[in-house]
């Protein structure tokens, strides 16, 4: 399987001009973890891959010997452009370009390197990004679908007013009963746009029916929420609104539930 990755670094930041500075080359080099140089491959994958890379085959005695020292004194020079990195592999799982696949591996376990440019960016230890266009891809495609999948469901929930208040009580602090039917689908509509896979959640409940009745208990008094804990009275219903959900579904609080939605439909709050 072909791919190609690549080893970028972090822009160097100094009083020199920025052509200078795009010029400079930064080292991802040896660290040490527990007095041992940090290895990019167990012992068995070590055997198995670089097995004619060193001077001396893995059963021989000095193996050890030769395997810390080249860890110990691996380094990638990492210039402007980045390090292009061949890891394909074949049918058999082999890496088609040992030495490139090595820098890889070594680069994917050192504490210098992050897996995205946004995650060096937020973290001031990291120095080196691994860049897979591939990965960032399938990322992106995950986005699109995800918000395919928000389009979907919202027109499904569109087609009644009562299904996009039930979704809106769960996700936004207003009162749906408040709102014209056009300001509910208005509202569902900004935050399915800004929070999908929150908005996706919601939507796909199976248990939106109650846990937007509880919401309303609660909102209108019947019920009151500590925390995240939903109390009627004195007593602790769950320390979650799952749990509140899990506790009135079970059989034997049938009529507790019964006497909740009878308090509710006294109230007749609008």
């Amino acid at each position: 399987m072909k791919k190609e990755v690549f080893l970028r670094r972090k822009e160097v930041m100094n009083h020199l001009p920025k052509a200078v500075r795009a010029e400079a080359v930064m080292k991802l080099s040896s660290v040490y973890v527990n007095r041992q140089p940090l290895k990019g491959f167990s012992l068995e994958e070590e055997k198995k891959f670089m097995n004619g890379f060193l001077d001396v085959s893995p059963d021989h005695q000095d193996w050890p010997k030769h395997s810390k020292a080249f860890w110990a004194e691996l380094t990638v020079p990492v210039g402007f452009t980045g390090v292009a990195l061949d890891i394909s592999i074949d049918e058999n799982g082999n890496p088609l370009n040992i030495s490139d696949y090595i820098k890889y591996r070594f680069a994917l376990v050192h504490p210098h390197v992050a897996m995205t440019k946004e995650e060096m960016q937020a973290d001031s230890r990291k120095r080196f990004y691994i860049q897979d266009l591939s990965r960032e891809d399938k990322v992106k495609n995950n986005s699109i679908q995800l918000r395919k999948d928000a389009d979907k469901e919202f027109i499904k929930l569109s087609s009644k007013a009562s299904n996009m208040r039930r979704v809106l009580r769960l996700l936004a602090d207003a009162n749906p009963n408040r709102l014209t039917d056009e300001q509910v689908e208005n509202a569902l509509y900004e935050i399915k746009n800004s929070k999908p896979k929150q908005f996706l959640r919601i939507a796909t409940d199976k248990n939106l029916e109650l846990k937007a009745e509880i919401e309303e208990m609660v909102s209108a008094g019947v019920l009151r929420k500590i925390g995240n804990q939903v109390i009627f009275i004195d007593e602790v219903l769950g320390d979650t609104i799952d749990d509140t959900v899990v506790h009135l579904k079970d059989k034997k609080n049938s009529g507790k539930l019964t006497i909740l939605r009878a308090k509710l439909k006294e109230l007749a709050v609008v």
